[in-house]
């Protein structure tokens, strides 16, 4: 599950537990990236909350699918599996169209995000991969690139924050030797009508 030691849900008490309640899925299920947190509750809340504001936000005005899609493309970057799992099952259940989501998934794979997106979306994505790879090289000259492709300041600031977090969550699971062992993949708090809802389904 990871490669340190971990609180099941069955033996967490106090601030671990309320927690827990708020994040967990089906049969008490918790994602292995959070049991992760589970000597710090305080860093899972924290995890928790950027995950949450970042990806799921009321207030976001991308397509959830595409925020999706970036995180499929970053983790996939980074080499990252578990993420890419989680995410692209995310992804493939707001598309529902299979045939697109595999096209999409095989084009972010293969690092040809052109082969599957186009335009505005195509833009940020490549502005995904610089940051993800070569955080050092953007430029005021990409931010300007984004903006011609047709994304306002707000939009550009959303795909940021949607890079960063994955390239910390992949950090995450890969420093720490998370695997899907346990996990149903896909679940996610993705009522984005509700920010504090935190609930895993």
């Amino acid at each position: 599950m990871t490669w340190i030691h971990t609180i099941t849900y069955d033996d967490s008490a106090g601030e671990l537990r309320q927690l827990y309640d708020r994040i967990k899925g089906p049969n008490n299920n918790v994602d292995n990236i959070m049991l992760a947190h589970s000597l710090r509750p305080h860093s899972m809340q924290g995890h928790m909350t950027l995950y949450k504001y970042v990806l799921h936000h009321p207030r976001n005005t991308l397509p959830k699918a595409y925020l999706e899609a970036i995180g499929v493309y970053v983790s996939s970057l980074n080499n990252c599996d578990y993420c890419v799992e989680h995410h692209f099952a995310g992804m493939a259940r707001l598309l529902d169209d299979a045939a697109r989501a595999d096209a999409m998934r095989q084009a972010l794979e293969k690092q040809r995000p052109e082969d599957a997106f186009d335009g505005a979306e195509l833009a940020g994505l490549n502005y995904a991969s610089k940051l993800t790879l070569t955080a050092d090289q953007v430029t005021a000259f990409d931010i300007e690139t984004l903006r011609q492709a047709g994304l306002d300041d707000g939009k550009i600031l959303e795909i940021n924050q949607v890079t960063a977090y994955f390239c910390y969550a992949n950090r995450t699971v890969l420093g720490l030797g998370i695997d899907k062992k346990g996990d149903i993949i896909g679940l996610s708090p993705g009522d984005s009508t509700d920010a504090d809802n935190w609930s895993h389904a």
